[in-house]
């Protein structure tokens, strides 16, 4: 059935519903299945996410009708054969309110602007590729409680431009037993600052956490005293049930309180795998506790290979409205994970408190910022390059090979990592500046490579014969 006559309004401009301040804007790329025209679907697509199905029904009154969602631009051949442009305008009155305390919850905006739509069998693909919030629901959001101002402040660092946090992940990832496990935390923590456990980390039987987390927590201890250096952990809380979640979180917080240091824990949430609940049940639980989104799976909705799902940008926004304090944004084409240069965009969505988007300039009206967490194939000689694309440091990186793939073990990968920065901050010729840094030039010979593509001749340049 072909609902474009109640469902589109192609007279409709983007300036006057962004004026109006009451729509949601999303833009999708669709791609219609063979015998369907492109408005009739697109059409279909508002009808399915707001108050229509495939038939007229008999229970649609005037209000009903006022607040359907509209097609009100299209574009059929603007991806090739990948499809074309829609953008839906959503009226802010189709959305979810708590009971608790009347904020929006991410997870029934979810579920209207791309749930049941992405599988009609009308289109062989839909596609969110950017959206736009009015103010009104923004400011209705709960947004970050906590960010890397508040590590800064635990490193005694200025809370603004405080700058790049090294980090890592144990390796390997699975199979060491509690004190093989705090003990390459000690090691890092010689010359490194965070550690964040990978998401495989959790309360296996040969690693309870139970044991693991007392031996980390008096690890930190000990390599605090012998730097002189605050150090940071992101323990996994990851669980089915927020009872669960909340249990463990307050288990790990006592451990490290008693050595003092229970601000210096972030919380790590699997947040493509728990759901925005998992996220919101941190959030809500341990305010003052920095929740790190980790998205494992996220592939499976916002790889690029995919007609489905969103691209990792609309990934980005929820993260922030949710109210992560870091996620995972990959590493723009400087890692070993999917993605290209251009996506310093994911950041400064984060970051900024406005930023345009490839569809929709996005106001954030004061809500706090997200850290963009760096991970994924990085390491010190990588880090240069990736500053200079991001035009700061003011990021978590999690170097996992890059610290522990040290040829001088992972302290020295550690201090590797801060020397990187340093010598991008400073402006100095890599070469040069290795001369006189140790562990950095020793990333060279750890990483050859990576060396052999980044810095051509640096064998010669160094003194190194083999």
């Amino acid at each position: 059935m072909d609902q474009s006559n109640r469902y589109a309004n192609l007279d409709l401009k983007e300036e006057d519903l962004i004026n109006g301040g009451r729509h949601m804007l999303v833009a999708y790329r669709m791609k219609p299945a063979p015998g369907y025209g492109f408005l009739e679907v697109a059409a279909h697509i508002a009808a399915e996410s707001s108050t229509g199905t495939n038939v007229e029904v008999s229970t649609t009154d005037d209000f009903t009708r006022g607040v359907d969602a509209l097609v009100y631009e299209i574009d059929e051949t603007a991806f090739g054969d990948q499809g074309g442009l829609l953008k839906i305008a959503y009226p802010v009155e189709l959305f979810d309110h708590n009971l608790i305390d009347d904020k929006h919850p991410v997870s029934h905006m979810w579920s209207l602007v791309l749930g049941n739509n992405q599988g009609m069998g009308d289109h062989l693909g839909l596609r969110m590729l950017d959206f736009y919030l009015p103010e009104v629901m923004v400011r209705n959001f709960d947004g970050p409680a906590t960010n890397i101002e508040d590590m800064w402040r635990v490193l005694g660092r200025p809370t603004k431009d405080g700058g790049y946090i090294a980090g890592t992940i144990i390796k390997p990832k699975l199979g060491l037993r509690p004190e093989p496990f705090a003990k390459a935390c000690y090691d890092f923590w010689l010359g490194g600052t965070f550690i964040k456990n990978d998401e495989p980390q959790a309360n296996q039987t040969f690693a309870p956490m139970k044991k693991v987390i007392p031996l980390v927590a008096e690890a930190m201890d000990r390599a605090q005293q012998e730097t002189g250096e605050a150090k940071l952990f992101s323990a996994n809380i990851t669980a089915d049930f927020f009872g669960e979640m909340i249990a463990r979180g307050e288990y790990i917080l006592n451990e490290f309180a008693k050595y003092g240091n229970e601000d210096h824990v972030a919380f790590l949430v699997d947040g493509f795998v728990t759901g925005p609940a998992g996220v919101a049940t941190a959030r809500h639980y341990f305010p003052k506790t920095f929740l790190h989104f980790h998205r494992a799976g996220h592939g499976a909705l916002t790889s690029y290979k995919s007609p489905m799902g969103m691209d990792p940008l609309c990934y980005m926004k929820l993260a922030r409205l949710q109210g992560a304090s870091g996620i995972h944004t990959g590493t723009m084409g400087y890692g070993k994970m999917e993605g290209h240069s251009d996506e310093r965009v994911l950041a400064y969505m984060l970051e900024r408190d406005e930023c345009q988007g490839p569809y929709f300039y996005q106001k954030w009206y004061g809500m706090k910022a997200t850290t963009p967490i760096i991970s994924g194939g990085m390491n010190a000689l990588r880090l240069i390059g990736f500053f200079e694309n991001l035009g700061h440091a003011n990021v978590i990186n999690t170097c996992g090979g890059g610290s522990f793939g040290h040829i001088d073990g992972p302290a020295a990968g550690g201090k590797s990592l801060d020397q990187a920065y340093q010598c991008w901050k400073e402006g100095a010729d890599p070469i040069e500046f290795a001369k006189e840094h140790k562990e950095f030039a020793r990333a060279f010979e750890s990483f050859p490579w990576d060396a052999d593509k980044l810095f051509p001749g640096w064998r010669e340049k160094l003194g190194v014969h083999k």
